[in-house]
């Protein structure tokens, strides 16, 4: 085709054989009602509860409703295709490249969400006699807004500069729509693209595990300096959750990447990429929602009434 305005694409979707559609399509279903009760049931406890209106709290409902957005941008569409044939899985343009953006919307409100957690606890535990002074109300909405709009400025640029090219092809090789997705359909040249998406990556990336990494040493410093268990324990404690958000998130992103530099294992990269929006966050809700006293309460109750 030469370069046609294709308004309906043909998406790959999730490639399952007949006799595991209804498998796949319960198991995904199930995860995805737990990502949105878990997720969403923590964000209204910990609005609802007084005690929990803490800094470190109000933080993380940034990261419980960023996962319950990340999981409803894939799942709802790989549910509707499971039970139809590759041929008749259709998107159109406009769908795909809002699909497309939001996806890395999620992916890159991750990365900075969990920067300002970082800062938080390491005022928390740095400086604990000038926490309530630092964080205050003013800026824990400073902190959320300058995270959401910072990875909104990066990938309205990232998808703005696929949307501008015309399109030849209209296949999308994937399980759902992403940038890369969206440049692919075009035959003009994209090296503007992967200039803009390799530096986009390398500061994101950089400045994530740069001030995540600075962060723990600065409070393993002073931890080890302290001679006070009750400081320590309570580092440890407040800390381990979010480091453990980290890394799932930062292992699961980092397996696409490099899964991208082998073509021969695309049909790996396409379930990792899948993975990326269903382990992180079934995972983030669990680990963060058990350490908070009230919420193993209410689970015990619950527990001990059946």
């Amino acid at each position: 085709m030469n370069n046609v305005s294709v308004d309906l694409l043909q998406l790959e979707g999730l490639k399952v054989s007949p006799g595991a559609s209804v498998p796949a399509f319960v198991l995904l279903l199930l995860i995805y009602v737990f990502i949105m009760v878990s997720n969403l049931g923590l964000v209204l406890l910990i609005c609802t509860e007084p005690s929990l209106h803490q800094p470190m709290y109000l933080l993380f409902c940034n990261m419980s409703i960023n996962d319950a957005f990340g999981a409803t941008v894939v799942i709802p569409r790989l549910l509707s295709g499971v039970f139809l044939p590759g041929s008749d899985r259709y998107i159109s343009y406009v769908d795909c490249a809002v699909q497309a953006f939001c996806g890395h919307l999620h992916a890159s409100a991750t990365h900075t969400v969990l920067m300002i957690m970082a800062f938080d606890r390491y005022v928390a535990i740095c400086n604990p006699l000038r926490y309530a002074a630092i964080m205050t109300n003013k800026m824990l909405v400073n902190l959320s807004v300058s995270a959401w709009t910072v990875s909104l400025l990066l990938v309205a640029v990232l998808v703005g500069l696929s949307v501008r090219l015309s399109r030849c092809r209209r296949i999308i090789f994937n399980p759902f729509c992403d940038n890369a997705s969206l440049f692919k359909l075009s035959c003009e040249s994209v090296l503007i693209n992967n200039i803009y998406g390799l530096g986009y990556t390398v500061v994101l990336l950089g400045s994530s595990l740069g001030s995540v990494t600075l962060t723990y040493l600065r409070i393993a410093m002073v931890c080890l300096s302290s001679r006070n268990k009750g400081l320590n324990h309570r580092a440890l404690q407040t800390c381990a959750s979010h480091l453990a958000l980290y890394i799932i998130m930062f292992v699961s992103g980092s397996i696409i990447i490099i899964l991208h530099r082998f073509p021969s294992l695309s049909d790996h990269r396409k379930l990792a990429s899948i993975m990326f929006h269903v382990v992180p966050p079934a995972m983030n809700a669990v680990i963060y929602g058990l350490q908070i006293k009230t919420v193993r309460e209410k689970i015990s109750i619950l527990f001990s009434r059946k």
